[in-house]
């Protein structure tokens, strides 16, 4: 077998589904338990992309899970055109397919260290990454000539929000929020990893 017969499409499927919403649901406020502005409905969803990203490269290694990211990029970017803004397509699509290669690479070499630290730190570290460069992109006010180049108006949130007794752009106590709360769905995640790890066993051929 190779990754050119390897029945991915379930995966692909799942990553599309999954970028698609949290594109969607960042532009949301968490409007509840006075967290509105610290927190968006696209940090729930978000971390079930290194789920499939974590379960694709266990099942049939690096290479395939690769081809999922790719796969799922250009779907989910395109479906977000549709969806979201154009700029928060360009964000989304450079964030993930740079925070999700990296979760594959950081997997693949901590694979044979006990079950839980490979999608763990990879998802850690991905997180970090995506966060950065998402909110960023996205809502920074140095980021508005996307939305010049677009024709759109300006889409970034650089207006003042408190934070931890000081003052921040809204959409700095937005990522920080937004990280917090995927991380600790990262760890969240260990639960339905370690339950599927009987069913979705490594292919020897791939490896």
């Amino acid at each position: 077998m190779n990754t050119q017969t390897v029945p991915v499409w379930p995966f692909v499927a799942a990553m599309a589904v999954v970028v698609t919403a949290s594109n969607i649901l960042v532009q949301h406020p968490f409007d509840h338990l006075g967290l509105g502005e610290l927190l968006t409905w696209g940090a729930f969803t978000y971390p079930f992309a290194f789920l499939v990203t974590d379960l694709t490269n266990r099942r049939y290694g690096p290479q395939a899970a690769r081809k999922v990211v790719y796969a799922g990029f250009a779907v989910a970017v395109a479906l977000s055109v549709w969806f979201a803004s154009p700029r928060i397509a360009i964000a989304s699509g450079s964030a993930f397919l740079i925070a999700q290669l990296i979760d594959v690479l950081v997997f693949d070499r901590l694979r044979r260290r006990a079950w839980w630290q490979a999608p763990l730190i990879s998802s850690v570290i991905g997180s970090v990454i995506d966060t950065v460069l998402f909110f960023s992109l996205a809502f920074a006010a140095r980021f508005a000539f996307l939305d010049t180049a677009l024709g759109l108006d300006d889409g970034s949130l650089g207006f003042p929000v408190a934070f931890l007794g000081g003052e921040v752009p809204l959409w700095v106590s937005l990522a920080v929020g937004d990280f917090c709360v995927k991380i600790l769905l990262a760890v969240a995640m260990l639960a339905p990893y370690g339950a599927l790890l009987r069913v979705i066993r490594p292919v020897p051929a791939l490896r």
